[in-house]
């Protein structure tokens, strides 16, 4: 544990990053804007591609036809951060599906797109661009923490490092699933089928989401 803490201050360290803001000014000055999300304080910015777009709002779709398909009380927001109350972060995913029944306990919903709790997410995917750094270890630990049943880390590109995706790198879906309060990792590549625990079953394959890459 000594070890990953070192390497994951290490990571963060690398990102691009603006200091000097809280959660509070985060959420006034940035809540709207989809480019930007907080991490330990600080801005950073998520480097959107158009392909970056295009994987996600392919899961999206997918996502949707399983809730339609069996009536479930989830949806995808189209705007949502993640803003754990013991942290200073406000995260903002590419994908997340919420639970509308504990949209309910929620104390800053009403008012705007924020979550706090884990108990309200069922399921958050991180499509990694170039600050992978944040989505194999930052984030990472702050989902498990608020015990997010399952974690999706589509690296299409395989630009994660060696440490999360071997060697020779290669594009890699990670699949976090929580067991006992920690993530279970599961990598799939090329020709794997996607088994999701949320919605059994969905019919996914990697080299769908890996295609978008010309």
């Amino acid at each position: 544990m000594y070890i990953n803490r070192l390497l994951l201050m290490e990571l963060i360290m690398r990102s691009p990053t603006i200091t000097g803001i809280n959660v509070n000014e985060f959420i006034s000055q940035y809540g709207d804007n989809e480019r930007y999300e907080l991490i330990d304080g600080e801005l950073v910015d998520m480097e959107p591609t158009g392909t970056h777009e295009q994987v996600a709002a392919f899961l999206s779709r997918k996502f949707n036809v399983e809730i339609d398909r069996y009536n479930l009380p989830y949806f995808i927001p189209h705007r949502c951060l993640i803003q754990p109350l013991s942290s200073i972060s406000a995260f903002r995913p590419d994908v997340i599906i919420l639970d509308e029944n504990a949209l309910k306990n929620e104390p800053l919903w009403s008012r705007e797109p924020v979550i706090t709790l884990g108990t309200t997410i069922k399921l958050v995917v991180e499509v990694v661009s170039n600050n992978w750094q944040n989505d194999y270890a930052r984030k990472y630990e702050d989902y498990e923490s608020l015990k997010i049943p399952e974690y999706w880390i589509v690296d299409y590109l395989g630009i994660g490092g060696k440490y999360y995706i071997g060697s020779p790198k290669q594009p890699t879906i990670t699949i976090c699933q929580l067991v006992n309060d920690e993530y279970q990792k599961i990598l799939l590549r090329r020709g794997d089928m996607i088994e999701s625990k949320l919605f059994p079953s969905l019919q996914l394959n990697c080299d769908q989401l890996f295609s978008f890459v010309k």
